[in-house]
């Protein structure tokens, strides 16, 4: 039976339980697990006093998915802020603040958390699982204890350093995938965001260590010259499918190429490098001014920086769900990807959408080189890094093409390339993560299609339902 309080009221009552659980049992257990038993102790509050918001709350799918589903977000989100904030405070008021954001996502999940949505996260889930057993059962097949494999790739892949350098590559791999996602709207498969960031990050480097510029101006004409090259490049493919037809897949793979070459031809002493060292040869550094400072990490105990241009693809993030869901353009964009024929004879100019989908899909692949060049390198040379965009197309998929799955996706895939470091010590093929990479992407793509077919059927049977009750009503 559901006690009856004033909104306000129960939600204290459920964040002073989980806290106040939370710091009592952190004196006779370990900090995770006492916020873990407070957090679900907060959710169990939010069920009897306040109750789920959502239309089908009465539903037995509801009461045995969504409850389960929403419980075990509210611990993580309690735990992963708690595990950030230790790194400033010390540790039970890092988790007591843990415990507080805990409860409050409990009161926000169970309130909101449609049935559709948990759904998805149980595709997600459901598919990581499954990858880990098929992940498990290679290692074991070749002989590697499997358990000790994930520990040390867990062990090495939190420490400080390796830390920094996820987020740092979890940075390029983020905008790399929202690169391909914005094409992916449109059912528009831009292959060609590899060749689009290399290009457009070796003439920005050619022009940023041509010039010596006020800070800030100089460091934006870079990142302008990488965005008007990046977009050009990939203007060329959405020209050639509006016109003449031509499929995007092709012309960006063979664009892919033609970049390579490009790159190859302009890389040489004669023309725009110099000598790097013995082995390398590059663009013309990078003057001071056109840097872009990292945020020192020492509150991590790193003593590595994290690109300051996370900032830009927090910005990127922001700016492509807004556009998405914000502006006329986005619901143009998602209602062409839906169905071009239908969205022409709403009035919408398809052929206009699939070209500048495409140039806007190549001015953020023109972002991808910027951190590691801006933060890192300040040249362009031959070690730079490559395959970018085809990491960010099984990104993209593995994240759903949303901008916070795909930032969750990133991270994920930084801390597989990272933590598999680690086995190469221990005599262990470090590709296993490579293995896990790709069954990970394979089955969260069949598990979410099965998912959301079953979810399809989940709303019509609801829908159904509300068109009987409101039929009865009527007669």
């Amino acid at each position: 039976m559901r006690v009856t309080l004033p909104l306000p009221a129960a939600v204290a009552v459920a964040v002073l339980l989980g806290v106040g659980v939370t710091a009592l049992a952190d004196l006779t257990l370990l900090a995770p697990a006492a916020l873990a038993i407070g957090v679900a102790l907060a959710f169990g509050a939010v069920v009897l006093l306040i109750g789920s918001g959502t239309p089908d709350a009465t539903s037995t799918v509801h009461r045995t998915l969504v409850a389960p589903i929403a419980l075990v977000l509210s611990v993580v989100t309690g735990l992963l802020v708690a595990a950030v904030l230790d790194w400033w405070l010390i540790e039970p008021v890092a988790y007591a603040f843990g415990a507080l954001a805990g409860a409050l996502a409990a009161f926000g999940l169970y309130r909101r958390l449609s049935t559709t949505l948990a759904l998805a996260f149980a595709a997600v889930g459901a598919a990581g699982v499954l990858a880990l057993v098929v992940t498990a059962v290679v290692l074991w097949g070749s002989g590697v204890d499997a358990l000790h494999a994930f520990s040390r790739m867990v062990e090495f892949g939190t420490r400080p350093d390796s830390l920094v350098t996820i987020v740092n590559n979890g940075t390029t791999f983020y905008l790399s995938a929202v690169a391909v996602a914005i094409g992916f709207k449109m059912k528009l498969f831009n292959i060609g965001v590899d060749g689009q960031y290399r290009l457009a990050a070796l003439l920005a480097a050619a022009v940023g260590g041509a010039f010596v510029l006020p800070p800030v101006i100089h460091q934006i004409v870079i990142i302008v010259v990488a965005v008007a090259v990046g977009g050009f490049w990939a203007g060329i493919a959405g020209y050639l499918k509006v016109t003449r037809g031509v499929s995007e897949v092709i012309s960006t793979i063979m664009l892919n190429a033609i970049a390579t070459g490009i790159t190859a031809y302009l890389l040489n002493t004669n023309r725009l490098a110099v000598k790097i060292s013995e082995n390398n040869i590059g663009t013309k550094p990078i003057a001071e001014s056109g840097w872009v400072p990292g945020i020192p990490a020492g509150f991590m105990g790193s003593g590595r920086p994290i690109f300051g241009l996370v900032l830009l693809a927090v910005g990127v993030g922001v700016g492509y769900w807004f556009m998405l869901n914000r502006t006329r353009f986005g619901f143009e964009l998602r209602a062409t990807g839906q169905s071009g024929t239908a969205a022409q004879a709403s009035g919408i100019d398809v052929k206009r959408m699939v070209f500048i989908s495409m140039v806007i899909s190549g001015m953020v692949a023109g972002l991808v080189g910027m951190p590691q060049l801006l933060g890192q390198s300040h040249y362009y040379a031959l070690d730079f890094p490559v395959g970018l965009g085809f990491t960010g197309i099984a990104i993209a998929l593995l994240g759903r093409n949303h901008p916070v799955g795909i930032a969750f996706a990133a991270i994920f895939w930084a801390f597989l390339d990272q933590s598999a470091q680690i086995l190469d010590i221990d005599g262990i093929p470090k590709e296993i993560a490579v293995v896990t990479q790709a069954t990970i992407v394979l089955t969260v793509v069949v598990v979410y299609e099965v998912v959301h077919r079953w979810g399809r059927r989940y709303q019509q049977q609801q829908v159904g339902k509300e068109l009987a009750r409101a039929e009865v009503a009527s007669s």
